[in-house]
């Protein structure tokens, strides 16, 4: 389920942009900007066909995490199109960066990294480079879009908008890439967050259809993205006397800087702490918790659903579409901060201080 195909019924300024795209210096690399339903995918499918039909190599770096079109959903990836497609989903992923959530507010410094590193991978065999970003232009989404544009530093930067409400963005970004403002089409049509939910879930559908349980050796690819399994682990006199101050069921824990403990809550326990020496992680916000297998390049092999950890044998299950052949190449097992099943529900997300 894909938000936006390939059209040519486009107002004609995607036309003018497309000739000004072609008059770049190659490699060149187009930044695609616009809040959520501003037909950025639209106008990328565009592009990338017209550039094909041209001859060029185009690549594509989806950096739109929430909804993303080449899957998985919480990661940002590069595909390398082949020949005229209808829509990004269809496109299959040469590489990703795990960002590990859909939500990447607190997670802007990541996004900046993903998007620079898959656009230096692009650039390698790609005439242009088409990179999609996400609705997120407020706030935080915001130095988001800087630290995006300082990276990279494209070579044009495009704004979709309805009535100049990115002219600050367009301000801040202008040192960094040449700025060309497109209307958003009267076509362009808002989806409600249930609509966009749903588009999600069936992507994690799609993703984790053929996936299977594997065993990971957490003694031999690092667990990454958490404080969990830094320091020493807890010796049994410590975690009796954190049961009993705190009145948890203390799974297990390490003292490092300060404790870290994962604990079930018995009952008229102290609920959710996390402050200074010691940090308290909820054995539930484990289960079903997305995780990325990441290879000595920082890049993501794939992603995988969290089912269960033996933290005395340092032994996960995780569901992954994945081959044993492609789950050897990693080195770490990288915490997401969404926690999703494999038919497509998302159970929540998690702080990231939470883990």
């Amino acid at each position: 389920m894909n938000k936006a195909t390939y059209t040519e019924d486009v107002p004609p300024d995607r036309f003018e942009l497309m000739e000004g795209i072609l008059r770049l210096e190659k490699p060149s690399k187009v930044m695609l900007i616009g809040p959520t339903d501003s037909g950025k995918s639209t106008l990328l499918a565009f592009l990338a066909n017209k550039l094909i039909e041209r001859g060029l190599g185009v690549a594509v770096v989806d950096g739109d995490v929430g909804q993303k079109g080449i899957l998985p959903p919480a990661t940002v990836s590069l595909a390398f199109p082949e020949g005229p497609f209808a829509s990004v989903g269809e496109l299959e992923a040469y590489a990703h960066y795990f960002i590990g959530t859909t939500s990447p507010g607190s997670y802007i410094g990541e996004m900046a990294v993903g998007v620079k590193r898959l656009t230096d991978v692009a650039l390698e065999n790609a005439d242009v480079v088409l990179i999609d970003t996400t609705g997120f232009v407020t706030g935080r989404g915001v130095e988001m879009k800087r630290l995006k544009a300082e990276l990279v530093r494209p070579d044009m930067i495009v704004f979709l908008e309805r009535n100049g409400e990115l002219s600050y963005l367009r301000r801040v970004l202008s040192p960094y890439g040449e700025t060309v403002t497109l209307s958003v089409s009267t076509r362009a049509r808002e989806h409600s967050r249930s609509e966009r939910r749903e588009v999600r879930r069936e992507k994690w559908r799609t993703y984790f259809a053929d996936a299977s349980l594997v065993e990971v050796d957490l003694s031999a690819i690092v667990p990454t993205g958490t404080e969990l399994f830094r320091g020493r682990p807890l010796i049994q006199e410590e975690k009796d006397l954190l049961s009993a101050v705190f009145r948890w069921l203390v799974v297990a824990g390490w003292k490092g800087e300060r404790y870290v403990v994962v604990k079930a809550e018995a009952e008229g326990g102290i609920k959710g702490h996390t402050h200074y020496p010691v940090h308290a992680v909820d054995f539930e916000s484990l289960s079903n918790l997305l995780v990325g297998f990441i290879d000595g390049e920082g890049l993501c092999l794939g992603a995988g659903i969290l089912k269960w950890i033996n933290f005395g044998e340092m032994k996960a299950q995780v569901l992954t579409p994945l081959s044993p052949k492609e789950i050897d190449k990693a080195t770490e097992l990288r915490f997401g901060r969404i926690r999703v099943l494999e038919t497509g529900d998302e159970l929540g997300h998690l702080r990231r201080d939470e883990l």
